[in-house]
């Protein structure tokens, strides 16, 4: 099955609003085994939709609509729908005491407009919309499905995983089976040609890179109505993806990141880690105390921007900082020692450099040295050189600092 995502609003021409809808229909239908070949966004004018709708039909088996289902004027999907097909409206009264029910409980006032949300296309199949007011529509015309659910994605996702994707799922001959795969450390195109007889060979399993911000993932998909054949056939190809590229992978799943990878590793270990941060600025303090139960991982930080915080508070030698300079290993080193006694942590990591716009200490913008201390260890060293705006280059030294933790610890 071909699948298009029309998003109706003109505010989202405007760029006043993302589409994140077409994202997540396209990251659910591609589960599911439905091609999603066109997203097309249109705003609130109801000939450019007709016609839009009319170029959709002409090339996609199931139009999935996104918005205009709401109370005003400009709300006009359902009605330039039922106009190019030819097809009454009428008024869904599950649809509209629920509405009303919401106004009396919320003690305010229904205006007459509020009934449009009621209202759905005739022969329609009324999808329920527990988490607003307008309801959804599935409509199945001669060659072609509609489907139709609200713009908001807080109505919008609840609707789709509990309506439209068990519909989507019922038309489907086999399933889809999907694994993810998660590296860093190699770029998009360096694994590619790793892995390109087998991405060039592919027919079932089939492999899929996707480049993300410092990382890329792949996604396996075998189609087969056999969950345990689809366990085999994808046990098999990741087998031969490993025996190449084994060395970078550090997660699965689509949702796993970096940051939730090494914090469920230090979890597990019972193990403790304080930073020093420098080029970070706390940037990496942040990535891990996002998490619930962070005060059993984090210790503590020091954001320590100057030298005199590092000298004064942390406790970097001034030799150090006179002789080496700031952004240096020797000052990593001290850096993360330090914090790790300091705070009494298992580990310490430290991070400085240079993040730009202009070099410092005679050293070249994206210069980096990453510390690592633990008990009973050699203090570890990371030196980088990475490139890229000022943000990208303290994103990419995080992800390399949750990197060499996780290397440290397997």
């Amino acid at each position: 099955m071909n699948a298009e995502i029309i998003a109706v609003g003109t505010e989202l021409l405007l760029g006043q609003i993302a589409n994140t809808n077409a994202q997540f229909i396209s990251q659910e239908c591609a589960e599911i085994g439905i091609n999603v070949f066109y997203h097309t966004v249109v705003g609130d004018n109801p000939e450019r939709l007709k016609n839009t709708i009319k170029t959709a039909e002409s090339r996609s088996d199931c139009l999935i609509f996104t918005g205009g289902l709401g109370p005003t004027k400009d709300d006009l999907t359902k009605e330039t729908l039922a106009q190019s097909l030819g097809r009454s409206l009428v008024m869904d009264e599950d649809a509209l005491e629920k509405i009303e029910a919401y106004f009396k409980k919320t003690g305010r006032t229904m205006t007459e407009n509020n009934r449009r949300q009621a209202i759905v296309l005739e022969g329609a199949q009324v999808l329920p919309n527990n988490h607003g007011m307008a309801p959804g529509m599935i409509l199945e015309g001669e060659s072609t499905r509609y489907i139709l659910m609200p713009g908001p994605p807080s109505e919008m996702k609840p609707m789709f995983m509990e309506s439209v994707k068990p519909y989507l799922l019922s038309l489907q001959g086999e399933r889809i089976h999907s694994r993810v795969l998660r590296f860093f450390g190699i770029g998009e195109s360096q694994l590619e040609t790793e892995l390109m007889d087998l991405i060039d060979g592919q027919t079932n399993p089939t492999i899929a890179p996707y480049a993300k911000e410092g990382e890329v993932t792949l996604r396996l998909s075998a189609r087969t109505n056999d969950t345990e054949k689809a366990n085999e056939m994808l046990d098999e190809i990741e087998a031969k993806i490993l025996e190449r590229v084994g060395s970078f992978l550090y997660g699965y799943g689509e949702e796993n990141s970096h940051a939730a990878v090494v914090f469920d590793l230090l979890k597990r270990k019972g193990l403790t880690v304080a930073m020093a941060e420098s080029l970070t600025g706390g940037a990496f303090s942040q990535t891990l105390t996002d998490f619930a139960g962070a005060s059993e991982i984090v210790k503590g930080g020091i954001v320590c921007y100057t030298n005199e915080v590092k000298e004064n508070v942390l406790g970097v030698p001034k030799e150090v900082l006179e002789t080496d300079g700031a952004v240096s290993a020797t000052c990593a080193k001290e850096m993360a020692e330090r914090i790790r006694l300091l705070t009494e942590a298992d580990m310490g990591i430290s991070f400085t450099g240079v993040a730009g716009p202009s070099e410092s200490e005679g050293k070249p913008v994206g210069t980096v040295f990453i510390g690592l201390s633990m008990a009973d260890k050699e203090t570890k060293i990371l030196s980088l050189q990475l490139s890229g705006s000022r943000t990208a280059i303290r994103n990419r030294t995080v992800k390399q600092g949750l990197e060499l933790i996780r290397k440290s610890l397997q």
